[in-house]
């Protein structure tokens, strides 16, 4: 009897201490961010203080970083010159109903923490202080107080500009990154005491300066160029169309003829990056948390070359926590596949869908995200096992069973979305021994840049699009159309190489790109003739 009347007793007690909690509680509220694929989207930092037992719960659908965050804030309150109350700490990530992860939620939560207890109460406006209405807040603490870059810095300013805010505050490692958002202010902050005292009396942080026009006019991999590329003429000119055109491309030939050599060289006769792919491929690395330290926007296209071990997820994104994978980190770039039959067949066939649509979609059970892949693909692969096969000086030592195991481990589906197939035979001894440079990656990609601004003009009324590689069938049907004698060699290569509809559709996209390196308006019977010599795959299939 005695043990239960001591139950009621404290059950009682717990009852009037939450009510009088409720009386007595003071909330909080800052304003930040948080990252859903590449998007950021606004979150409410909500914190309440009352009186009862001390505790620190957070709601909201917090994520093992976020929930790990209690203590750090604990810590770095302390270490700031700061009180922790030891009371009933809530704090509500709103909207509840979607997933927080990260680390990015650190300082909001330590700024409300201080704001709920009146600690660093923000002056009114006109006496130097500043509305916690205003800025977005986001950043890592450190033990001591210190403020640690967090990832996606660049979509949360861009949400913060578009839902109408003022300005962000960022870790100081991110401004450069946050700073290329024209409209807003973008502060940096060091640690904890300076961003209270920023909202308390104005007190000055560092404001980001970055000019936007600086950062292009960069090429890629500057260490190599074409001009040392020896002989494989057809090859280079494959390559330039390529380009032109953002065209997948895949090399067939022997071991040590120059396959990587000339892809590593694509990303430098590429045309330099417009601001908007320069923005959504910056946002695409810094979620992924491949942004360089202090970086700014991503104005050089990234050059992406994954070991064929990889996994599924790791190509195409995915995990627990869905981050972007390679076909999204080379997104206005290069994937170079080494090596393509050695490949895991279902790595191989998750490219598909984001090389016709130049997107990844990843569905879970809590969300579905989106993440831009368009990508230039460059494969390369030896004709055989033993990589001899049909070389006029080494012979062949596979039997023709072990050379169709071999080339079915790339499925016709996926080789039939490659624009063009390759030939790159051995390289001869003269073109080795010549002394006499290439022509140079710069001309290669004047002429480029020149085919790309035709595209620019022709696809300005078409958002989204950049190159002729990414032309729909009815933007084929307005820009493509050919002459007489055009229709009746694509009729004839059409019956005799069996091609398939997106065969003959990418056959178009080739010409068409033949034609603006050429400065024609109109694609002609050379044109098309020259197209079609890029689909060696379809007439050794013929």
């Amino acid at each position: 009897m005695f043990r239960r009347k001591a139950v009621r007793f404290a059950a009682i007690c717990l009852s009037k201490i939450r009510g009088s909690a409720l009386l007595s509680s003071v909330l909080a509220r800052i304003r930040s961010a948080a990252v859903l694929g590449i998007d950021a989207y606004l979150v409410d930092v909500e914190v309440d203080i009352a009186r009862g037992l001390p505790s620190f719960a957070t709601v909201g659908l917090p994520q093992g970083a976020v929930k790990e965050g209690r203590e750090r804030v604990y810590a770095a309150i302390s270490n700031s010159g700061f009180e922790f109350p030891l009371k009933r700490i809530t704090v509500n990530l709103a909207p509840a109903d979607v997933r927080k992860d990260g680390s990015a939620f650190d300082l909001p939560i330590a700024l409300g923490v201080i704001a709920a207890t009146e600690q660093d109460s923000p002056a009114p406006v006109s006496d130097g202080g500043r509305s916690f209405e205003e800025y977005a807040v986001v950043g890592e603490l450190g033990l001591e107080g210190d403020v640690r870059p967090v990832r996606g810095a660049l979509p949360v300013a861009l949400g913060a500009r578009q839902a109408g805010l003022k300005g962000v505050i960022v870790p100081t490692a991110n401004m450069a990154e946050a700073g290329v958002v024209d409209g807003m202010e973008v502060f940096g902050a060091s640690s904890l005491a300076e961003v209270a005292g920023f909202f308390r009396d104005g007190r000055p942080l560092a404001r980001a300066e970055v000019d936007r026009a600086a950062l292009f006019g960069h090429v890629a991999q500057d260490d190599v160029d074409f001009a040392e590329v020896r002989g494989q003429e057809h090859a280079k000119r494959a390559l330039e169309v390529a380009a032109a055109g953002s065209h997948n491309l895949l090399m067939i030939g022997p071991p040590g003829s120059g396959k990587t050599m000339l892809a590593r060289r694509l990303p430098t006769i590429l045309p330099e990056m417009m601001l908007e792919e320069a923005l959504e491929t910056t946002k695409i690395h810094s979620v992924a948390g491949v942004l360089p330290a202090g970086a700014s926007l991503v104005t050089v296209r990234p050059f992406r070359a994954p070991h064929h071990t990889i996994s599924d997820a790791g190509l195409i994104g995915g995990g627990s926590f869905p981050r972007p994978g390679e076909v999204s980190l080379a997104h206005g770039g290069v994937l170079f596949l080494d090596e393509l039959p050695e490949f895991r067949k279902n790595v191989l066939e998750v490219l598909r869908q984001p090389m016709e649509d130049g997107s990844v979609s990843i569905s879970r059970a809590a969300s579905s995200l989106c993440y831009p892949a368009r990508f230039m693909l460059a494969a390369a692969m030896n004709p055989c096992p033993c990589g001899y096969y049909g070389d006029p000086v080494r012979s062949c030592t596979c039997v023709p069973t072990m050379v169709e195991r071999y080339r079915a481990r790339v499925s016709g589906p996926l080789l039939d979305r490659i624009d063009i197939h390759l030939e790159v035979p051995a390289v001869p001894y003269r073109d080795l021994a010549n002394d006499r440079a290439g022509e140079p990656g710069a001309a290669i990609r004047e002429r480029v840049n020149r085919a790309r601004v035709r595209q620019q003009e022709r696809f300005a009324a078409r958002p989204g699009i950049f190159a002729n590689a990414h032309m729909t069938p009815r933007d084929l049907r307005r820009f493509c159309k050919v002459n007489a004698q055009a229709d009746a060699l694509l009729k004839a290569a059409i019956a005799k190489l069996r091609l398939s509809a997106r065969a003959y559709h990418r056959i178009l996209k080739i010409a068409r790109t033949i034609a603006d390196l050429a400065g024609a308006a109109d694609v002609e019977a050379t044109h098309v003739s020259e197209a079609v010599q890029y689909r060696s795959l379809d007439r050794a299939a013929g």
